[in-house]
């Protein structure tokens, strides 16, 4: 990604190193790979890079900046710089709205009502808050990815907040449920506010498009199960749901 006014960021960074930090234009060329630290940028040079960072991006570079290439700095900027990633997703059920609310927020139940899902540990409860592990079905080079979330759901104004606790590769994840009525059923909105690491291996961008494509498969399974549910049962509220906090990709 390129943050700079058709120049890259690389090339950027080293010209601030070079007018603001002292650095040796030609030690850097000839050493690319080499950290700020090798190239011997010490600990007020790396202030000075910071101050102008923050200045020109409004972004904040970490102590251990010292340990990164320029290269490396100028990812970090990069991916710092990019607009946070947003998404927002619904589906309309054709249910009533509490048993919408009862099956999609009974967490222990996930497994079964999502298709990524493998489990579904709950590990605390206080109240309407529950904090839980989700370890999803093993991808396509047999990785099971498992993180802890935490969720609050909110009866009286049928609105559910959740944040990844375990981020991974997230720096971090706030996802937000809403559920309207509406004619023909109930409408569940999915939410998700997140920003990526320098270090993941996609983009801002690149998980916006992953969480839209993976949020639609989700809904329309969630909506067909539902339904179906709503039309075995009367629209009743299923046994063994207990009405406790319970997005796709949270």
């Amino acid at each position: 990604m390129t943050v700079t006014h058709g120049r890259p960021p690389t090339a950027e960074i080293t010209d601030i190193l070079v007018t603001n930090c002292g650095l040796d234009a030609d030690a850097a060329a000839r050493a690319p790979a080499a950290s700020l630290e090798e190239l011997g940028m010490d600990s007020l040079a790396l202030l000075e890079l910071s101050a102008v960072v923050a200045d020109r991006w409004q972004v904040q570079i970490p102590e251990q900046a010292g340990q990164l290439s320029i290269a490396g700095v100028a990812e970090l900027v990069a991916r710092r710089a990019e607009t946070p990633g947003h998404t927002e997703n619904s589906v309309l059920i054709a249910a009533p709205l509490p048993l919408v609310w009862d099956v999609t927020n009974d967490v222990a139940n996930w497994p079964e009502l999502f298709t990524e899902y493998a489990r579904a540990e709950i590990l605390h409860r206080d109240g309407d808050t529950v904090r839980f592990r989700l370890t999803m079905h093993p991808d396509e080079n047999g990785v099971a990815w498992s993180w802890v979330s935490e969720r609050t759901a909110d009866p009286g104004t049928r609105q559910v907040r959740a944040q990844r606790v375990e981020t991974g590769p997230f720096e971090y994840m706030r996802i937000h449920w809403g559920y309207t009525q509406e004619p023909g059923g109930t409408r569940m909105t999915w939410v998700q506010d997140f920003a990526m690491k320098p270090t993941a291996l996609v983009d801002n961008a690149g998980m916006t498009d992953r969480i839209n494509a993976n949020s639609a498969v989700q809904l329309a399974v969630i909506k067909e199960k539902i339904e179906r549910l709503a039309g075995a049962d009367g629209g009743r509220i299923p046994a063994g749901t207990d009405g406790s906090t319970g997005a796709d990709d949270e």
